[in-house]
C-alpha cells in the first residue's frame, strides 16, 4: 500500500476521508506508529502501553477501531479512552507513563477531513521530521506480516482529568461570572463543560453538543465568520465574558465583555502575568510572531523570556530543555509545564476565570494597558512565487537600515520601536507577516503596508 504524501503533514497526519484516508490506511499508520514508537522507546512492540482516543468526527470511531486494530497486530496493548479531547489524550499518555498515543482527530478542519495526532512518552509530538515522514516511509516499503498479540482496555477518564484540570486554579476564587461559550460542536462541550459547571459560573452554553455535521459553524474560531455569534452573544446577555474553542477543545480563544476579539499575543501576556505571581522567576516561551507584550510584561515581573519557533512539536522540546512553566503561541496553542509540556483548552480557560476574579476587573479593563501600547497587525498571508528570496530580499532591505535580523524561524526584523516577522507557508506558497508597532495604530498600518508592498512587488 502506498500513501498520499500530502497527508503527512508538519505536526499531525490529516486529510479528506474516504479520498486520502480511510480504514486500510488507518489500520497500516497504526501499524507504523507503533514500530515507530518501539525505536523511540528501545522496546519490542509486544512491550508497549498506547493511548488511543477519537473526536465527534463522523468516520472517528470506525477509524478508531482500525487504528486500535493496527496497533494490537503489532503486539502492543492499547488503553482505549473513546470520544475525547486531544488533550485528554495527552493527559492520559503523561499520567499513566505510557510509551505513546493516537489521537483521531482533524482538529479545526472542515467536516470531510479526518488525521490522527500522535505523541511518544511523555506526550512528546511526533513530527514532519521526527516520526511522521518514517510513517509515510515504512507504509510505502510495505509493512510485511503483523505478528499479532496484542491486547485492549477501555477506560473512562473525564472524572480524573478534571480534577487533574482544576489543580491549576484555586477553585474557591472563581466567582459566579456570566460567561457565554461556544463549544462549535466540537469536544469542548463534554470536556470542559462539567468544570466549567462545576465551579459555579452562569454560563449560556451554545453549541456544546458534539456534532461531525457541524451543523452551526466550522470549528475554528481564529476565523473571524466563526466567532461573530459569541460576540453577539456576549453583548446580548452583558456577559463578563466569552470562550470558544476549536474541534478537538486544545485550543481555546476569547472575546471580552466589550466584545472584542482577544488576540494570542494579550492571552499569552496575561497568562503568564498568572502563572508568574505562582511561581516568580520562571521561563515562559513565546513564538517568533508574538507582542513583545510578552517579553515586557515577563521581564517586568521578574521572569525570563525566549523565542520560539512556531509549531507543537517545537514548544513540547524546548520546553523541557528551559524547563518554561508556560510557552503560548498567537494562533491559541497554549502549552504548560505541569501538563507534561501539552497543549490545552481547559487551563487556559480556567486560569482566566481565576485571573478575573481575583483581579476585581473587566477583561476589558485588563487588555486596556496592553492595547494602548502595543499595536499589532495580525497574521497576514500574501500569495509569492520564491518565499526563501523573498526573505533575503526582506532582510537585506532592512538590514541596510540599521534592523536586527534574526533566522529562528523564518526572518524577524527588529528596529527599536516596531518589528515583524515573516514566515513561510509549510504547504502553500505564502509568505506569513506579523508586525507591531510601539507607537500607534496609524504608524502600525503605514509599517504593515511598506512591508506587504516589498513582499508583493
Amino acid at each position: 500500500m502506498s500513501a498520499p504524501p500530502g497527508i503527512f503533514k508538519a505536526y499531525d497526519i490529516r486529510g479528506i476521508y474516504g479520498e486520502e484516508i480511510d480504514g486500510d490506511l488507518a489500520e497500516e499508520i497504526g501499524r507504523a506508529f507503533t514500530q515507530v514508537i518501539g525505536q523511540l522507546s528501545g522496546k519490542d512492540t509486544a512491550d508497549l502501553g498506547i493511548g488511543l482516543g477519537h473526536d465527534m468526527r463522523l468516520p472517528a470511531a470506525d477509524l478508531a477501531e482500525r487504528y486500535r486494530q493496527g496497533i494490537m497486530s503489532e503486539g502492543a496493548h492499547v488503553i482505549d479512552v473513546g470520544q475525547v479531547g486531544t488533550e485528554m489524550l495527552y493527559w492520559l499518555v503523561g499520567s499513566r507513563e505510557l510509551d505513546g498515543g493516537l489521537m483521531c482527530t482533524a482538529s479545526h478542519n472542515p467536516k470531510a477531513y479526518t488525521g490522527a495526532k500522535l505523541v511518544k512518552a511523555g506526550a512528546i509530538a511526533l513530527s514532519g521530521d521526527s516520526g511522521i515522514q518514517e510513517i509515510r516511509r515504512m507504509i510505502d516499503a510495505g509493512l510485511g506480516p503483523a505478528p499479532g498479540g496484542g491486547t485492549s482496555e477501555t477506560k473512562k477518564i473525564y472524572n480524573p482529568f478534571g480534577a487533574a484540570a482544576l489543580e491549576f486554579i484555586d477553585p474557591d476564587a472563581v466567582k459566579p461570572l456570566k460567561v457565554v461559550v461556544d463549544g462549535g460542536n466540537g469536544m469542548a462541550g463534554p470536556m470542559v463543560g462539567p468544570i466549567l459547571r462545576y465551579l459555579g459560573l452562569d454560563l449560556d452554553e451554545n453549541y456544546f453538543v458534539p456534532d461531525g455535521n457541524f451543523p452551526d459553524h466550522e470549528p475554528n474560531p481564529l476565523l473571524p465568520e466563526n466567532r461573530q455569534f459569541i460576540i453577539d452573544r456576549v453583548l446580548e446577555t452583558g456577559a463578563d465574558l466569552g470562550i470558544a474553542w476549536d474541534g478537538d477543545a486544545d485550543r481555546c480563544f476569547f472575546i471580552d465583555d466589550t466584545g472584542r476579539f482577544v488576540d494570542g499575543d494579550f492571552l499569552t501576556t496575561l497568562l503568564a502575568e498568572n502563572l508568574l505571581e505562582k511561581e516568580p522567576g520562571s521561563m515562559v516561551l513565546y513564538d517568533v510572531r508574538a507582542s513583545r507584550a510578552v517579553r515586557d510584561t515577563v521581564e517586568r515581573l521578574g521572569g525570563r523570556s525566549l523565542p520560539n519557533r512556531v509549531g507543537h512539536a517545537f514548544f513540547k522540546t524546548r520546553m523541557r530543555e528551559e524547563d518554561a512553566i508556560f510557552g503560548g503561541e498567537v494562533s491559541g496553542h497554549y502549552y504548560f509545564r505541569d501538563f507534561y509540556c501539552a497543549d490545552s483548552g481547559t487551563v487556559p480557560a480556567l486560569l482566566m476565570l481565576e485571573q478575573i476574579s481575583k483581579s476585581g476587573r473587566k477583561l476589558s479593563e485588563m487588555l486596556e494597558g496592553l492595547r494602548s501600547t502595543y499595536f499589532i497587525s495580525g497574521e497576514i498571508n500574501s500569495e509569492v512565487d520564491d518565499a526563501e528570496a523573498k526573505m533575503e530580499e526582506i532582510a537585506a532591505t532592512y538590514e541596510a537600515q540599521g534592523a536586527e535580523i534574526t533566522r529562528l524561524d523564518g526572518v524577524s526584523v527588529d528596529f527599536d520601536d516596531w518589528h515583524f516577522n515573516v514566515r513561510a507557508s509549510n504547504t502553500e506558497p505564502l509568505l506569513r507577516l506579523c508586525l507591531e508597532s510601539l507607537v500607534s495604530e496609524e504608524d502600525m498600518e503605514t509599517r504593515r503596508d511598506e512591508v506587504l508592498a516589498l513582499i508583493r512587488g
